[in-house]
């Protein structure tokens, strides 16, 4: 079995890709972002130590309070590395079991950090999901109701021409059809699949 990373820049489509992946491919995909959020919610020890770090108004009334942990997080990178410090090792430990439960030659592992959490380990290939800067900051706004200025910091908190380098394979979705995708997808995973 072949574990493709899928990485790129906030706005970038990751999600896109991964569902076209997951919908027209049939590739099983693991959202790390999605999951994350499950395990903050779920996972009593997660819990205990982000209340600790952040402070109790973290959770109220047993739910995770979305805004009050983005602030934390979004303030300082020292703030990021502490919740990712709790994070990342009960996703990597989650990573590893869903993978383990997988059945096909190739499942694929979405990751915005894909190399700062360390998940890049488990991944046998990266395929970084570029765009424009521009359609990346229109879309992030757009999909998170985010301003221009937080979307911006988000975007200088990420390292995406570093990552870009490192990837495998990358594919263009800026304005491109979804024709045009799904080919050069179907061309990168016969590549993964000859190997």
């Amino acid at each position: 079995m072949i574990v493709l990373g899928i990485t790129g820049g906030i706005g970038s489509g990751k999600s896109y890709i991964s569902s076209i992946l997951k919908e027209q491919m049939n590739v099983p995909v693991y959202d790390c972002d999605t999951e994350a959020k499950r395990l903050i919610c779920e996972d009593a020890d997660i819990r205990h130590k982000l209340t600790l770090l952040v402070g109790a108004h973290v959770y109220q009334d047993g739910k995770l309070q979305k805004n009050v942990l983005a602030d934390y997080l979004f303030a300082s990178q020292q703030h990021a590395q502490e919740v990712n410090a709790i994070v990342h090792p009960a996703v990597r430990k989650d990573i590893d079991r869903w993978v383990q439960q997988q059945q096909t030659p190739v499942v694929a592992v979405e990751s915005a950090i894909l190399y700062e959490s360390g998940f890049d380990s488990v991944v046998d290939k990266v395929l970084f999901v570029n765009a424009p800067a521009e359609l990346r900051i229109q879309r992030a706004m757009q999909r998170d109701g985010s301003t221009r200025q937080q979307v911006e910091a988000r975007i200088n908190m990420q390292h995406t021409a570093e990552h870009f380098e490192k990837a495998d394979y990358i594919i263009d979705n800026g304005n491109v059809e979804k024709e045009v995708l799904l080919e050069d997808l179907q061309k990168i995973l016969k590549k993964i699949t000859a190997q």
